[in-house]
């Protein structure tokens, strides 16, 4: 694997859990680009966000995606938004990397989400009605700035199975 094999996808669509398998399955490391963030930064994801803000969030995750991108043979598991800036996404392709998009149903991320603590953009009241709205906006982004699109309803083993018989 020249690049990186970057999944990309709602938040909760199992980024970070078929990413640890696909990673044990080809034997080389995954990088979770939050995880990065926060090691870099020496802040969780919701300090950070507290602090400065989503567009201060946006500007370190491009950072880290450029460090990351400059690096092969990982399995990146991206942030939910990492793949909605084009600049993001040039950064991976030039540098030899596939993207895939792991698509999971709507209802099915609703209940994935429903008790989530961590994320900063569902902490609001009305959190079914953020995920459909955050869903209807990004599904378009994801599907074009991915390679592959892989069914990722089914569980995460099932999921990291499909991903490396696609060979990439």
């Amino acid at each position: 694997m020249k690049g990186n094999l970057v999944l990309c996808g709602f938040m909760g669509c199992g980024k970070t859990s078929v990413g640890r398998r696909v990673a044990k399955l080809l034997s080389c490391k995954l990088c979770d680009l939050d995880r990065y963030i926060e090691e870099r930064e020496g802040m969780a994801i919701t300090e950070i966000f507290e602090k400065f803000g989503e567009a201060g969030f946006r500007q370190r995750e491009a950072q880290a995606v450029e460090e990351v991108a400059r690096q092969g043979g990982m399995v990146v598991a991206s942030g939910g938004g990492t793949v909605l800036f084009p600049h993001n996404v040039e950064l991976f392709h030039q540098n030899g990397s596939t993207i895939l998009f792991l698509d999971v149903p709507l209802a099915a991320l609703q209940e994935r989400l429903k008790n989530d603590k961590r994320r900063p953009l569902l902490q609001k009241p009305n959190r079914r009605q953020v995920i459909e709205e955050l869903f209807n906006q990004r599904i378009p982004l994801y599907r074009a700035a991915a390679d592959i699109t892989v069914d990722a309803g089914a569980p995460p083993v099932v999921v990291a199975r499909r991903i490396v018989e696609l060979g990439l």
